[in-house]
C-alpha cells in the first residue's frame, strides 16, 4: 500500500521564521577553554614537602661546614705564612730571588722584597726552582695589598695566593705569599662529598617516604575507592542495596584514616537502611494508589450511570438537569484520572503490558488519522518509509503513547501549527518523532515536563484542562518497553523522540493488516 508522505527526509523538519521577522543574530565568539592546573596528590605533596625540607637542611649544613672548614684552613694558612715570612734571612742588598734561593721554602712560596736593591719579586715553582716576577705582576700584588695588610689575590700566570705584608724599621718591606690551592682543594672535596652524600641520602629518603606514605595512605585509598563505587550506583529509584564497605582491616579507630573509613561504613549503613525504608514506602504508596484507584472505579461508574439515567427523566427541571450534567462531566473527568493513576501504579509494579510484534509505522499512521478530526485547524504530516519498523511491545500501550504525544502537540500549540510524525530505524533502535513548529517549551518547566501532574501552562497556551499525567504515562510506558522518551525544544522547533529496541521483521509481521 502507498503511505502518505509529508516530508522528504526521515528527520523532523526545523521550525521556520515568519516572513518579516528574520534578523541576523550576533556572532558568538567562543573563547578557548582554559584548563585548571591539576592539583598534586596528598602523597606527592607530603613527599615534596619532607624531601624539600631535608634537602634544604642538608644544603645549609654542607654550606656551613664548608665555610667553617675554609675559615679554619685560611687561619692555618695565615699562620704558616707568618712563620715562613719571619724565617726569611738575607743581606740588605739581596734580591727576592737571592733570598728564596739561599733557603728552603715550600712549593709556590712567593716573595716581593724592597731594599737597597730596589723592588724585586720571585716565587718557588713546582719543580722547586725560583722564578722571577715581572713588574706588572709585582704592581698587581702591591695594588691588591693597599691599604690592607693581608689579602687573597690572583697573580696572572701564577695562581691564587694568600699574601701578607710586613715592614722593617729601616724602611724596607717584604710581601710573602702562599698558594691557596690546597685550601680550595680540600674545601672542594668536602663540598663534593657532602653533595654526593646528600643526593644519595635524599634518594634513599624519597624511596623510604614513598613506601611509608603509600602504606599509610592505603586505607584512605580504600575509602576513596569505596566512595567512588557507591557514587556510581543508581540510587534515585527502585530497590537499591549498598553492599560496598571499607574493609574492616582498614577501619581502625585508633588512627585518623581508620576513623574516616569507619565513619564512611557507618554512613553507608544509614543510607542503606534509609533506601530500604524509602523503597518500602514507595511500594506501600503504589499499592495504596492502585488499590484506591481500583476501588474508586466502581462508585464512579455508578455515579456516571445514575446521572445518565436521571437525565433521561423528562420531568427534570432545567436547574436539576444542569446539575446532573455537571455531575456526569466531573465523574468522567475523575474516572479518567483514576484510570491514569491505576495505569501508572501497575506500570511501576511491572504489570499491565502484553508484548507482541508491533508495526510502529502502521501505529503512527493510525494515530495521525485519529488526530486529524480532533485537530482540524492543525496541519498533520507523516514521514515514514515503505518498509515497516517492527518492535516488540504492547500495541495498545504504544498507541496510547503516540496518541498522548499528538494530543499534547494539538493542545499546547496554536491553530495552524504543523505537526509531523516520523518513524525510522536507526541502527538497532526504532525511532518515532513528533515534531511541531509551535512556540516551544519554556526552559523553566522543561526539566519537570515528564513529572506526574506537571503542566506546561507557562510555556504554551492551554485550551483545555488536563490531569497532567499524559507525558508521565507516555514515559512510563516507553521505559517499561526498555526505551527512552526525550524532548528537545526551542521556539519554532519542538521534537518529542521515542526510542525503542527494534527487531528484524518477522514473516508473520509482513502479513499484518494495514
Amino acid at each position: 500500500m502507498t503511505r502518505p508522505v509529508g516530508l522528504a527526509g526521515s528527520t523532523a523538519p526545523t521550525g521556520t521564521t515568519p516572513a518579516g521577522t528574520a534578523e541576523s543574530e550576533p556572532e558568538v565568539v567562543r573563547l578557548p577553554r582554559v584548563r585548571a592546573p591539576r592539583s598534586w596528590s596528598l602523597q606527592t605533596r607530603l613527599m615534596v614537602t619532607v624531601i624539600g625540607i631535608v634537602a634544604l637542611i642538608l644544603t645549609l649544613v654542607g654550606v656551613a661546614t664548608g665555610a667553617l672548614l675554609g675559615s679554619i684552613l685560611n687561619e692555618n694558612l695565615n699562620a704558616r705564612l707568618l712563620s715562613a715570612a719571619g724565617a726569611l734571612r738575607g743581606a740588605p742588598d739581596s734580591t727576592a730571588e737571592d733570598v728564596l734561593t739561599s733557603g728552603r721554602q715550600p712549593e709556590g712560596f712567593l716573595l716581593v722584597l724592597q731594599n737597597q736593591s730596589g723592588l724585586t719579586g720571585a716565587y718557588v715553582t713546582a719543580d722547586e726552582t725560583v722564578a722571577e716576577l715581572g713588574d706588572d705582576q709585582i704592581a698587581e700584588l702591591l695594588y691588591a695589598m693597599e691599604p690592607r695588610g693581608n689579602a687573597t689575590v690572583r697573580v696572572d700566570g701564577v695562581g691564587d695566593y694568600r699574601v701578607l705584608m710586613s715592614g722593617s724599621p729601616s724602611g724596607a718591606f717584604i710581601l710573602a705569599g702562599l698558594p691557596t690551592t690546597e685550601v680550595s682543594g680540600i674545601v672542594g672535596q668536602i663540598l663534593t662529598t657532602v653533595a654526593l652524600v646528600t643526593t644519595g641520602g635524599l634518594l634513599l629518603l624519597g624511596v623510604a617516604i614513598a613506601l611509608v606514605i603509600r602504606r599509610s595512605l592505603k586505607p584512605l585509598r580504600s575509602v576513596a575507592d569505596t566512595a567512588e563505587r557507591v557514587a556510581a550506583m543508581p540510587l534515585s529509584q527502585g530497590a537499591v542495596t549498598i553492599d560496598e564497605r571499607v574493609p574492616d582491616a582498614q577501619t581502625d579507630e585508633s588512627t585518623e584514616i581508620g576513623r574516616v573509613g569507619h565513619a564512611l561504613n557507618t554512613l553507608l549503613d544509614h543510607v542503606d537502611s534509609s533506601l530500604a525504608a524509602r523503597q518500602r514506602n514507595e511500594e506501600l504508596m503504589r499499592r495504596f494508589v492502585a488499590d484506591a484507584s481500583h476501588e474508586l472505579r466502581t462508585p464512579l461508574a455508578s455515579i456516571r450511570g445514575y446521572s445518565e439515567l436521571s437525565l433521561r427523566d423528562p420531568s427534570l427541571s432545567e436547574t436539576t438537569g444542569s446539575a446532573l450534567e455537571r455531575i456526569q462531566a466531573q465523574s468522567l473527568r475523575m474516572t479518567t484520572l483514576v484510570e491514569d493513576l491505576l495505569l501508572l501504579a501497575r506500570l511501576d509494579e511491572g504489570q499491565e503490558l502484553v508484548f507482541g510484534s508491533v508495526d510502529l509505522t502502521q501505529l503512527a499512521i493510525e494515530a495521525v488519522g485519529d488526530a486529524r478530526p480532533a485537530g482540524p485547524a492543525h496541519t498533520w504530516r507523516l514521514d515514514v518509509d515503505e518498509e515497516p519498523v517492527v518492535v516488540a511491545g504492547d500495541s495498545g500501550r504504544l498507541h496510547q503513547v503516540v496518541a498522548n504525544l499528538l494530543a499534547n502537540a494539538r493542545t499546547h500549540t496554536p491553530e495552524g501549527t504543523t505537526v509531523t510524525v516520523s518513524v525510522a530505524r536507526e541502527g538497532a533502535e526504532a525511532v518515532l518523532r513528533v515534531h511541531d513548529d509551535g512556540p516551544g517549551v519554556d526552559d523553566a518547566v522543561k526539566g519537570e515536563l515528564f513529572e506526574r501532574f506537571a503542566r506546561a501552562d507557562r510555556s504554551r497556551a492551554r485550551k483545555t484542562g488536563g490531569t497532567g499525567l499524559g507525558l508521565s504515562i507516555a514515559r512510563a510506558i516507553v521505559s517499561a518497553h526498555g526505551g527512552a522518551l526525550t524532548v528537545d525544544s526551542v521556539p519554532g522547533d519542538t521534537v518529542f523522540t521515542v526510542r525503542l529496541p527494534a527487531r528484524p521483521q518477522e514473516p508473520a509481521a509482513a502479513g499484518v493488516e494495514r
